[in-house]
């Protein structure tokens, strides 16, 4: 595939990690677990009308190592995309102890309780779509890192689910916003982890960020970019490559907007978004090349 370089500019006071200044959105609860209530935060466009119009929705899992991380990792993503005229929103979800490894059955992966949630999520994100505005034909799901494996196997894998959920909102989604997803060939061992289990060729477009330093890109995508192609769906994930760069380096500035420019134009050539990107080009020279 051609290879196309991609200019973006920034102001050099904006090089922050972008998490610690973003907005705070409205906290709703999908879920209890005992005594713990499951959050979810949900950005609305400015005088959003949910009985007027429904709008497309994206929800967005945290990363972390399945056993940390934050939603406010995906505060700033999900404010830039609520000025664009979407609902979006960022989950907390259950977090996988080191015990729980130890204490699986067998070959059972301690990743399985994110899944359970973020599939708990998706459904209760359906559920209200209606009173949310939310057109639920067009939400758009991702992740960065862990939250990018759990985003994709909430979707794709039918099991998991937590027996209080309703069975009348499936998981499914009609787009994907990965940012380095965290897929690993040790996944096979338990296949209710493994996405390549549940990959099939009726996938979601996507859009998928890596940094070229990043073992997760020469690891489970590897794998993953093969069965792609081996399913002839290839053309259909947009895989962007930031030269230099390791994991995560899509949560500080520049590499933020720059990648949040390129996921705005991508949700437009779907139809999810009209207009141009809002966001201000970068001029350090930073690039993302399109592989």
């Amino acid at each position: 595939m051609l290879l196309v370089l991609l200019p973006f500019c920034l102001n050099a006071k904006q090089i922050t990690t972008v998490a610690r200044d973003a907005p705070v959105g409205k906290v709703h609860i999908y879920k209890h677990e005992g005594d713990t209530a499951r959050e979810i935060e949900i950005f609305f466009p400015k005088d959003h009308d949910p009985k007027m119009r429904a709008v497309p929705g994206i929800i967005m899992f945290h990363g972390g190592g399945w056993g940390g991380g934050h939603r406010k990792q995906f505060r700033y993503l999900c404010h830039y995309f609520s000025t664009r005229g979407l609902v979006a929103a960022t989950v907390t979800y259950k977090l996988a102890s080191k015990a729980g490894a130890k204490n699986g059955k067998g070959t059972e992966s301690r990743k399985r309780v994110c899944i359970i949630d973020a599939k708990s999520a998706i459904r209760w994100y359906k559920q209200n779509a209606e009173k949310l505005g939310i057109d639920p034909r067009k939400i758009v799901a991702g992740g960065g890192s862990a939250g990018g494996h759990i985003s994709l196997l909430a979707t794709t894998n039918p099991g998991l689910n937590d027996p209080k959920d309703t069975k009348k909102y499936d998981t499914t989604v009609a787009a994907y916003l990965l940012f380095n997803p965290a897929l690993s060939v040790a996944d096979a061992k338990d296949s209710e982890v493994d996405f390549l289990q549940h990959l099939r060729d009726d996938l979601s477009p996507a859009i998928v960020f890596f940094g070229s330093k990043d073992r997760w890109l020469k690891n489970g995508w590897k794998a993953a970019s093969a069965k792609l192609a081996s399913l002839k769906i290839a053309d259909s994930i947009d895989v962007c490559v930031a030269e230099g760069q390791d994991h995560g380096f899509f949560n500080k500035q520049p590499w933020a907007d720059v990648t949040l420019i390129e996921a705005d134009r991508f949700l437009k050539a779907l139809g999810f978004l009209k207009g141009v990107p809002t966001l201000i080009m970068p001029k350090t020279g930073e690039k993302l090349e399109k592989r």
